[in-house]
């Protein structure tokens, strides 16, 4: 699986143009997930040598992307006039998500045990998952 990752409040805390302090188990977690053999990417708007700063943060930390914001690591930016940085994957992490970040535990459960937030709150709380109610339609009223 394709990840897109953000950088700043994602991984570190907000500190831009600083790295800010890791946010809790952020590493450990995009290290299991590269373990697994899902495909990371880190996208932020990060450019130049604060990019190179946040590769070498997370590099020192164990952390290797398979490319970085650009959709796989051959990709040629500067040879397509018509580039876009919007990358194809298939999960986004990012801290402007709806509702926030979850923390790293449930986007780990999230993506290995192809649980919903809903369902992952849901167990949190101690209620049994259920099926939503089947949606009646308008001809069955």
């Amino acid at each position: 699986m394709k990840i897109a990752v953000d950088f700043d409040g994602t991984i570190v805390e907000h500190r831009y143009p600083e790295i800010g302090r890791e946010i809790p188990f952020a590493t450990q977690t995009l290290r299991q997930l590269i373990k697994d053999r899902h495909q990371l990417i880190l996208w932020t708007v990060r450019e130049g040598k604060l990019l190179d700063d946040a590769i070498e943060w997370c590099r020192e930390r164990g952390v290797e992307f398979w490319a970085v914001n650009k959709d796989y690591p051959e990709e040629d930016v500067t040879k397509n006039a018509h580039f876009s940085r919007k990358i194809k994957a298939d999960v986004f992490i990012d801290d402007a998500m709806v509702g926030g970040l979850p923390d790293w535990g449930e986007i780990y459960q999230i993506i290995s045990e192809h649980k919903s937030y809903r369902q992952i709150i849901r167990s949190s709380m101690g209620l049994q998952s259920q099926q939503p109610p089947k949606k009646r339609h308008w001809w069955n009223f």
